[in-house]
């Protein structure tokens, strides 16, 4: 909101101080010209914000979970985990306004030393925690069907 203020708080600054700068031929179209770009650049910023948010999509089925990423306005990476690999899955929710709202993070290790996967900013967290872990329970269930052997 202090981004959008700015321009028209430096432009009346320049009013009532009547230096006579609007009324040059030179420093008139520089002014225009520089709150343009601010504009401009202001614009794209929050546009590049919500792309970034807006596009980042996390896909659970019952055998794996997808999660695709958009890094800029032409960069996207796309991993792929196997539901049986999974070894833990945390949420985490920090912060008051986050409890409030119900929302968070959730955090999805495999056997390896590195995060695979993580969920930023996910509506009920802890809901998506408690599907992913039935989704496990099942396919490992349906997996131990199938060589015959109990794990449980």
């Amino acid at each position: 909101m202090l981004m959008a203020v700015l321009p028209f708080a430096f432009f009346y600054l320049m009013i009532t101080t009547n230096l006579g700068l609007l009324e040059s031929e030179i420093i008139y179209p520089i002014i225009v010209l520089s709150t343009s770009a601010y504009y401009l650049f202001t614009w794209l910023f929050f546009f590049f914000s919500f792309i970034d948010y807006y596009l980042d999509v996390w896909i659970i089925t019952d055998k794996r979970i997808i999660d695709i990423q958009q890094r800029g306005f032409f960069s996207r990476i796309i991993s792929e985990l196997k539901i049986f690999r999974i070894q833990d899955v945390t949420s985490e929710i920090q912060g008051a306004i986050p409890t409030l709202l119900k929302y968070g993070e959730v955090f999805i290790q495999t056997a390896g030393t590195d995060q695979r996967f993580k969920f930023h900013e996910v509506p009920d967290p802890n809901g998506i925690r408690d599907i992913i872990i039935k989704l496990i329970q099942k396919n490992r269930k349906e997996q131990s069907q199938e060589t015959g052997l109990d794990t449980f």
